[in-house]
């Protein structure tokens, strides 16, 4: 979103023949602006292309997708991971939502870790037990 407000100004997509003019014209009726990249300049996408690389090579490229309903279920656990427990280097490895802050004033440094498995154990994420 830009300019906040929780309203969308601005789509940037390729352009793909599947984005025919109706799209278009759904999210102008909208007050969205189109824009779309350079022709054959995948870069110009970079954020977008980063995330589907990630997710193919994380997800994807692990599992046997049966159906939609099945894929959508797959990637709603992914992105839950992805933006809740797996580092970002250009965070400096934090996530991009981290966790509500616990009332406890300091964590056990020492103790038992327990692994949680994500997507049947796919994705491993580790924690302090309670």
């Amino acid at each position: 979103m830009v300019g906040g407000g929780g309203r969308w100004r601005f789509l940037i997509r390729d352009r793909d023949a599947k984005f025919t003019v109706a799209f278009d014209a759904v999210l102008a009726a909208q007050g969205i602006e189109v824009v779309k990249i350079p022709p054959r300049a995948s870069q110009a996408n970079a954020y977008a292309e980063r995330w589907v690389g990630t997710a193919r090579r994380e997800c994807l490229d692990w599992v046997l997708v049966w159906n939609r309903r099945h894929l959508h279920l797959v990637m709603t656990a992914f992105v839950a991971h992805y933006d809740t427990a797996r580092p970002h280097r250009g965070l400096d490895l934090e996530v991009p939502t981290p966790a509500p802050v616990a009332s406890v004033t300091a964590l056990p440094s020492t103790g038992r870790v327990e692994r949680i498995d994500v997507l049947g154990g796919l994705i491993h994420e580790y924690r302090r037990a309670a």
